[in-house]
């Protein structure tokens, strides 16, 4: 395990100059990034109330799951300081406070957490929901903390990010398009804006293992092959109401985004068609037994988990969440 945890570090040290070199590419400047205060109601201004009336007519329009899917993502949102918890474990990242990676971490922090923010406030200002379930189960969510089968290695994690960040991407833009169909345009427009950070990031963590797999991609899809035989698991999946059992709401909550089509078990698939071709896995060469063997099974995946999607049924049952009030 020791020269496992050293072998990491080396290479996380090896392509550090290549994140720094490519860091505002992937993330943008403070100055110029957009804040949540550019597209909420501003309670210095005279028209502050006639601008929440609007919001709330808006938000009045959204349907029962689409409002829970926007809950259950803003909550995710807001868990922000597990996630970054959970990167500074990683090796190669935590060993140097003042290295690349850990400025890495605080950018990638600092532009996350403004997604939550704004949610958050948009949420506040609706009308329609019960804050204080909403705020417990963030609470919640940061405190019961999560396993998502990554330990600390920087293979699995940026693996795990490059398909989270994607599948988060797909989540803000259909919860926008579903807004704008409703004729909230405000929400649209933010869901929008979040949607473009996020296909940055994701963007970072997909090309970070691009650059592992230049000199290690053996081990790379080892670790690749290792993630989805646990599956991909989503910190929605440790989400939970009051009164009930760590992920108890994940069900229902799966059950909106699966019956809405925000965010489906298709969409799940079509995400593992994308990283096997964004990483080139067809075309891999000078491959070791074990690294064929993984990158066999990765190719062979998606057929078999479409066929399970196909038949996969609609969940039809609907569930009373705590935090809708109307």
């Amino acid at each position: 395990m020791k020269f496992f945890a050293e072998q990491r570090a080396e290479v996380m040290k090896h392509i550090e100059t290549y994140m720094l070199k490519k860091m505002h590419d992937f993330l943008t400047p403070i100055e110029e990034i957009w804040q949540p205060a550019d597209l909420l109601p501003d309670a210095s201004k005279d028209t502050f109330f006639e601008e929440v009336k609007e919001l709330q007519a808006g938000a009045k329009e959204l349907s029962y799951d689409l409002m829970t899917v926007l809950i259950g993502d803003t909550i995710t949102e807001e868990a922000l300081p597990t996630y970054e918890s959970w990167l500074a474990l990683v090796e190669g990242v935590s060993h140097d406070e003042a290295g690349g990676w850990m400025r890495w971490m605080r950018t990638w922090t600092a532009e996350e957490n403004r997604h939550g923010d704004l949610l958050n406030k948009y949420l506040y200002l609706s009308g329609r929901v019960n804050m204080r379930e909403v705020e417990v189960s963030t609470q919640y969510l940061i405190a019961d903390g999560f396993d998502l089968g990554t330990a600390c290695d920087p293979y699995r994690s940026f693996i795990y990010t490059s398909f989270q960040e994607t599948a988060t991407t797909i989540s803000h833009r259909r919860v926008a398009s579903f807004a704008k169909q409703a004729g909230d345009k405000l929400l649209a427009k933010m869901c929008g804006v979040i949607a473009s950070d996020e296909v940055r990031h994701a963007k970072a963590y997909k090309d970070f293992v691009k650059q592992i797999m230049q000199v290690d991609v053996n081990e790379v899809l080892v670790a690749f092959e290792d993630m989805m035989r646990k599956k991909i698991v989503m910190p929605a999946h440790f989400l939970r109401e009051m009164g009930l059992k760590i992920g108890q709401t994940f069900a229902p909550f799966t059950d909106a985004a699966q019956r809405l089509g925000v965010y489906t078990s298709h969409d799940y698939v079509d995400i593992l068609k994308m990283l096997t071709e964004e990483w080139n896995l067809t075309n891999l060469t000078e491959l070791n037994e074990v690294g064929e063997r993984a990158r066999d099974y990765l190719l062979e995946l998606p057929n078999r988990l479409s066929l399970v999607a196909e038949r996969m049924k609609n969940p039809t049952l609907e569930y009373k969440f705590s935090w809708v009030t109307a």
